[in-house]
């Protein structure tokens, strides 16, 4: 077993990929960078762990810090190249979160002092660090956990429309779905039940406006 010294020090940190649908889009939170190395580029909301401070405390303070209250939240992976960070020696432990954008406005965060914004997952800026390479292999993870509906609820945990649900699916899955065998699909299942509201704005006609039952059990979908 090796010795523990100062020369074999490591930090951990604690980042977290928190995603929301938004018009239609799977969006996620990113932060601007605003010193060196990297400044102007966008990195995800992160914090060191502390010496007296768990894994979950760390995630938790950085939740408190971004007002976030998750719908959702899971481990997704580890990440220590040994290039990571130009100066220090650091183990990042990323984290899958949702949150709903209608409770949620980033606008009205004063806690974190860095400039926030949501990102399309198809329109993502330059990043700094490593942290596209996370972000990427936390969209692939959710590409799989889409097929089932405990994730869904997560990423709509109130009413929302079908058309919605579909856009989610074909630009996470970066496929087309036939809108009749999509629709078709949720509704035998059993999941939904229908507000009795339709939606407001748009171009088109109103559409009916659905939620996840209480009571409904998660199942795959695909």
């Amino acid at each position: 077993m090796n010795k523990i010294n100062k020369e074999n020090r490591v930090l951990l940190e604690v980042l977290i990929n928190i995603f929301t649908v938004d018009n239609c889009k799977l969006k996620v939170l990113l932060l601007r960078k605003k010193d060196d190395p990297y400044k102007g580029y966008w990195m995800m909301p992160s914090r060191i762990v502390e010496k007296d401070e768990t894994l979950e405390d760390t995630l938790n303070l950085l939740e408190q810090q971004l007002a976030f209250s998750p719908q959702f939240t899971e481990q997704n992976g580890a990440f220590s190249s040994l290039s990571r960070y130009p100066n220090d020696r650091v183990v990042a432990i990323s984290y899958i979160g949702f949150v709903d954008s209608k409770t949620y406005d980033i606008k009205n965060v004063d806690s974190c002092e860095l400039e926030k914004e949501w990102f399309a997952i198809n329109e993502i800026p330059k990043m700094a660090y490593d942290h596209r390479e996370i972000l990427d292999a936390s969209t692939n993870k959710l590409k799989v956990k889409l097929s089932n509906t405990s994730v869904l609820k997560g990423l709509f945990p109130s009413d929302f429309t079908l058309p919605e649900l579909q856009s989610i699916y074909e630009s996470v899955m970066n496929i087309h779905l036939d809108r009749r065998n999509f629709r078709k699909k949720f509704m035998n299942l059993g999941l939904l039940e229908d507000t009795g509201y339709k939606s407001k704005g748009g171009n088109g006609r109103p559409a009916k406006l659905y939620k996840f039952k209480d009571d409904s059990e998660d199942v795959d979908l695909f």
